[in-house]
């Protein structure tokens, strides 16, 4: 080999050489960088399960339970607006000491940190619970909210507040809510008691379900169940909560909204059914407010509100069929 072709191959040699340094260099920069970008990927907001509390932090921030902090009261417990120990306005779910003794043994904390994974506008957070013995309690948002059952039976003023628009909206919304609980969470939410009173309605009418994935508190006691359950509901085998009922219990809210009348222990489903199958609707929708020149609308969710009622759960709609359903009318009338 000449000197020149030496040259020339040390050259070669050379570069070769700078061009597998620059190449490493190169590696090193990407692998470095992609922890980075990890790390970025971390700091989004990201829903922590519920908070633990002690029963002493909840005691003084209801001030021992004081009776003026009541807000509502329902079949699973006593709600009291509270403070939290960051100074923010909570709701505190105080479970009856009834249902604590008949479910002592059961995973109350698991389950309670399970339903508040749930995050979803059409639904009120869960962010902590406290347990002791005889105690169960639950703390959720508070959100200075009114249940739909008063806007509709109690609050002279509610039915003109609640027009057909925003009952509309309402429907919409709360479907949603259950789609979400039902299709959007893994693992799926049964909401256990779909009805008026666990409807909460905030400043702007945005409706938010609570008290979901709670019927294992109550699974079988009939006081403020008998009318938003269909009747498998209390089949020993292959009954209790689930999707289907959520439906059924939804179609009765539609009735409540369409009619203005009370569920009154399912004597609304046997009123209100003949009169959709016989096409009927002037006598079914609330008098208190004007039938609106376009009634097609209405009809359609009477419509909904009697395939959610009036069939056995194999032959009910599905809860995303219904939401289709309700956001096309939203979008039609609301908007």
């Amino acid at each position: 080999m000449s000197q020149g072709e030496d040259i020339a191959y040390d050259l070669v040699l050379v570069l070769l050489s700078i061009s597998l340094f620059i190449l490493g260099i190169v590696l090193i920069i990407i692998c470095i960088k992609k922890p980075v970008k990890s790390d970025q990927k971390q700091e989004l907001p990201i829903k922590l399960c519920a908070i633990s509390y002690q029963l002493t932090d909840i005691d003084a921030a209801t001030d021992g339970f004081n009776h003026r902090r009541i807000i509502g009261k329902g079949r699973l417990g006593t709600v009291y607006a509270a403070t939290s120990p960051r100074g923010e306005l909570v709701a505190v779910k105080r479970i009856h000491p009834r249902l604590v003794l008949s479910n002592a043994g059961f995973g109350f904390a698991s389950i309670i940190k399970t339903l508040s994974l749930a995050q979803h506008p059409h639904i009120v957070p869960i962010i902590g619970f406290s347990q002791a013995p005889g105690e169960r309690i639950i703390v959720m948002e508070f959100v200075g909210m009114v249940n739909l059952d008063f806007y509709l039976h109690e609050n002279s003023d509610g039915a003109s507040l609640l027009d057909w628009n925003r009952r509309l909206r309402v429907a919409a919304g709360v479907a949603r809510g259950i789609e979400y609980l039902h299709e959007g969470l893994a693992p799926n939410i049964i909401h256990g008691c779909i009805k008026a009173s666990n409807i909460l309605l905030d400043v702007k009418f945005v409706a938010k379900l609570c008290d979901y994935g709670l019927s294992f508190l109550a699974p079988k006691e009939k006081r403020g169940l008998v009318g938003y359950v269909d009747d498998e509901y209390w089949v020993e085998r292959g009954g209790g909560a689930c999707k289907e009922n959520d439906v059924y219990g939804f179609g009765v809210v539609l009735l409540e909204i369409l009619t203005g009348r009370r569920s009154e222990e399912g004597l609304l489903v046997r009123w209100a059914l003949p009169l959709i199958k016989e096409k009927k609707f002037s006598q079914v929708l609330d008098p208190r407010l004007v039938i609106p020149s376009d009634i097609k609308p209405l009809v359609r969710l009477a419509k909904v509100a009697s395939a959610c009622v009036g069939n056995y759960r194999k032959d009910r709609p599905s809860i995303s069929q219904l939401v289709t359903i309700l956001n096309n009318l939203e979008t039609e009338v609301c908007h």
